[in-house]
């Protein structure tokens, strides 16, 4: 009978091994996500020459991503024939703020999003398109543009949980760029799930007053700006963002301010804080996981932490 034991646990200890050996060999070979990058126009204030090649590289480097850049025609060119295969792909990253697209395709990038597609909505590209009534759902909120208390309203973090301003007027503004803290809200979600509470991120914009329809727009983290500053509400805005709209998980964040001028520091984008909420935003939007690690040189409440 003791042995009859031995050799059912022997048995059952190699079926659990090789089932768990099949199971990392599974994960090692998972197809990588298709990643559209989609740019090529941006408003006076950004280089999207920059931001677009940074974020390429960034989700290309963490081994889950295949990044194909789609580029619009230049600002004032012909939109008409820009009709990007959105089903080709896993994840659309906007990094866009431009001339509209046409209806047809606001349609079918509608269509993409409501079956199921990915979207990651990148610092300023929450700008673009003030009168694409879908798009604003997807974002939940956005600023400039004219978006203004008629577009909704603002979304803010008070006392604990998030809240909807519906009483306050004017549109979007931001401090001028300087070195602030992130605070996790929701500690638990899979993109910023093992992520200290607080981390100092560098040289950026906190956008403020953003308003819109909100939906189920649901705060990550958030950063203030004292009231003491140009443009400081003294409120806690949201910097890194969720939505769905259909089937579609959205990933909204403010994070990553590039200016035009050459000799401005590109910090923003060289933090490693926003490294991993935009590689991991991105994967959480295309398949709902992340499986992409946080580095031990992840910046901490104090310290900033820069890759090149």
């Amino acid at each position: 009978m003791k042995h009859k034991k031995l050799l059912y646990r022997l048995v059952l200890f190699v079926i659990v091994g090789a089932a768990v050996l099949f199971t990392n060999a599974a994960d090692t070979e998972s197809p990588k996500i298709n990643a559209m990058l989609l740019t090529g126009q941006m408003n006076k204030y950004h280089d999207w020459h920059v931001t677009s090649a940074r974020i390429e590289k960034l989700l290309e480097d963490s081994g889950r991503f295949e990044v194909t850049q789609v580029k619009s025609p230049a600002r004032g060119e012909d939109m008409s024939s820009f009709k990007p295969n959105w089903k080709n792909y896993d994840v659309v990253i906007l990094d866009y703020d431009g001339n509209d697209w046409s209806e047809a395709t606001q349609k079918s990038f509608e269509a993409y999003v409501a079956d199921g597609g990915g979207f990651v909505v990148h610092h300023s590209s929450d700008n673009a398109f003030p009168n694409w009534k879908a798009f604003n759902q997807m974002i939940g909120v956005g600023g400039w543009g004219g978006r203004k208390k008629d577009y909704g309203p603002i979304l803010r973090w008070r006392d604990g949980h998030q809240v909807l301003d519906f009483e306050s007027d004017g549109g979007a503004i931001h401090p001028n760029k300087h070195d602030f803290q992130i605070t996790v809200r929701d500690q638990t979600h899979p993109i910023t799930r093992g992520m200290p509470e607080t981390w100092l991120h560098p040289h950026d914009e906190i956008y403020s007053r953003l308003r819109g329809p909100v939906a189920g727009t649901h705060i990550l983290a958030t950063a203030t700006a004292d009231s003491s500053m140009r443009n400081g509400t003294g409120e806690h805005e949201p910097m890194l963002m969720t939505n769905y709209f259909g089937k579609g998980r959205i990933f909204h964040t403010t994070l990553g301010h590039v200016g035009m001028k050459e000799s401005e520091p590109i910090r923003s984008i060289q933090c490693v804080g926003y490294t991993v909420s935009l590689q991991h935003g991105a994967e959480w939007a295309a398949t709902g996981n992340v499986s992409i690690p946080i580095p031990t040189a992840f910046p901490t409440a104090d310290k900033i932490s820069i890759e090149k």
